[in-house]
């Protein structure tokens, strides 16, 4: 193949590569699934943890690491390729499993947590880079869903797979020996056939544009609060990881408390994660018809089906308003992701969705504290109202404040480069 068709972007030209990254976001997606089900009744049934803001605190610590790293992922990514941050990614996932079998008490479980904060951080920010750096422009939107669909099919797999492995034999060790071959198979994939890709990213801008080259600190006052659009997104991608955190924590332990088994628990979160497989169409949508709608849409969506979930009362209408939340989520989660590698220059996308993977996953931590103490002192059912409430106030603000990115019809512009003090020299390249 020639340098100039390795320098080609689109996913067909790209597809064995495309494919690979593929099934390293799907087993991304396996590993942090693989404790949706098991590890919060872990923790209370075999650990004998009683307070909900305790078992809270593993999501705290994977929340608030993640988001940190998925900070500087993006930055690293920029500086030093996609590859080795991968690989660092799923090397700091090989003691998890070892971890989950043999931890004698729950801080053990928080700690863990934290590597599988640094790995989720790692692996899916490159993950999605390496994706958008293979399609071209215009298949951004797909890229992207794609790579959230199959991520978060992986996690309704995870969650299924560990709940039926538990209800079988045990909650330990049997599931984490599924996680262990998981991790290892991705490790070793990241290590020998994965390519690296930031060399497209750089087909893509000119250097000379007054938006390139961005200083890290100016990316990220830009992606926070510097641009009404960004903020509207990462205060909305904040928000809405508290569904997943309230899927994560709060579902398992009110429906094991209705009385449901811990097999019929794993398809009431599992359904709600592969409904994230829609991704695969919502984000092609969106590279039709804009991000803004879907998110719009999703972020409402999503809040009424958590809602709906206090007031039945039965296995079936449980399963099906998890679906119609993971549905509002399919809707706006690759979208609004998809709005800072719109609005981002080339050489300063990466850092620029890392900022916004930042806020979006420092809402697991937040989440899990503002859960774990609902949960603890006023009662489960008060923490389904609390998540949907923010859901629909965090809507309302993506419907005022967010534009359309879209880079054909979108109506967003960055803001306007500083103005050069007097008798400012503008130093030569």
């Amino acid at each position: 193949m020639s340098e100039q068709t390795d320098l080609t972007q689109g996913i067909r030209e790209h597809l064995g590569q495309f494919s690979l990254h593929v099934l390293l976001v799907f087993a991304t997606g396996l590993t942090i699934g693989s404790e949706r089900t098991v590890v919060p009744v872990l923790g209370e049934d075999i650990l004998g943890v009683e307070s909900f803001f305790v078992i809270g605190s593993f999501v705290v610590s994977f929340g608030f690491v993640k988001a940190l790293l998925n900070l500087y992922a993006g930055k690293w990514g920029e500086e030093y390729g996609r590859k080795p941050v991968l690989v660092l990614g799923w090397l700091t996932a090989l003691p998890i499993p070892v971890i989950l079998i043999y931890a004698p008490s729950w801080s053990w479980i928080t700690v863990g947590n934290i590597l599988l904060g640094i790995n989720q951080a790692l692996t899916w920010s490159m993950a999605i880079n390496a994706k958008i750096d293979l399609a071209s422009p215009d298949q951004r939107g797909l890229a992207v869903g794609i790579d959230e669909a199959f991520g978060y099919t992986g996690v309704a797999a995870g969650a299924w797979i560990t709940g039926v492995i538990a209800g079988q034999w045990n909650l330990r060790p049997e599931p984490f020996y599924f996680l262990a071959i998981v991790v290892v198979l991705a490790f070793l994939i990241s290590i020998f056939l994965i390519k690296e890709t930031v060399q497209l990213a750089q087909l893509e801008g000119d250097d000379e544009h007054h938006d390139a080259n961005l200083p890290f600190v100016d990316v990220l006052k830009r992606a926070t609060y510097g641009d009404k659009t960004l903020f509207a997104a990462a205060q909305a991608g904040h928000i809405e990881n508290f569904v997943d955190t309230l899927f994560w924590i709060a579902v398992p332990l009110y429906l094991t408390s209705q009385g449901l088994a811990i097999e019929a628990v794993g398809v009431v979160v599992g359904v709600h994660s592969a409904m994230y497989f829609l991704q695969i169409g919502t984000g092609g949508l969106a590279d039709r018809i804009g991000r803004r709608p879907p998110v719009v849409v999703g972020m409402f969506i999503a809040g009424a089906g958590v809602l709906g979930m206090v007031f039945v009362d039965s296995y079936l209408p449980w399963a099906v308003l998890a679906g119609v939340s993971g549905l509002g989520m399919a809707l706006l989660y690759p979208n609004l992701m998809t709005v800072p590698s719109d609005a981002a220059h080339p050489t300063w996308r990466s850092a620029g969705m890392g900022v916004y993977r930042m806020w979006r996953d420092s809402g697991y931590g937040v989440g899990a504290i503002l859960i774990g103490l609902t949960m603890q002192f006023v009662n489960t059912e008060a923490a389904f109202y609390m998540t949907a409430i923010l859901m629909f106030i965090s809507g309302a603000v993506v419907y005022v404040w967010m534009e359309e990115t879209h880079p054909d019809f979108g109506t967003h512009e960055p803001p306007a480069p500083a103005q050069e003090a007097p008798g400012q020299v503008t130093p030569e390249d």
